[in-house]
């Protein structure tokens, strides 16, 4: 693991991002203390298609009960805010 200061952090940001795309971890430091650590992000988790089915019809039902229905303008918007 290698470590590199604020300034250089900063002034070198894009050659670091390459280097933790490859795997390796950086800690960042300010005045010699450990302040920060850059890490591969990996894979978002994945999620079960029936458990997120299942979660957004109890959330809808909850939902109609103290706000009323999801009208289908904001179903769109829940999709797409899922969304990368």
């Amino acid at each position: 693991m290698k470590s590199v200061g604020s300034y250089e952090a900063k002034t070198h940001l894009p050659r670091l991002l390459s280097r933790v795309e490859k795997g390796e971890t950086i800690t960042i430091t300010k005045r010699g203390r450990p302040v920060a650590r850059l890490v591969p992000a990996g894979e978002p988790p994945t999620r079960d298609v029936a458990t997120v089915i299942r979660e957004f019809r109890a959330y809808s039902q909850e939902r109609s009960r103290t706000l009323g229905k999801l009208s289908a303008k904001e179903i769109k918007e829940m999709i797409e805010e899922g969304r990368p």
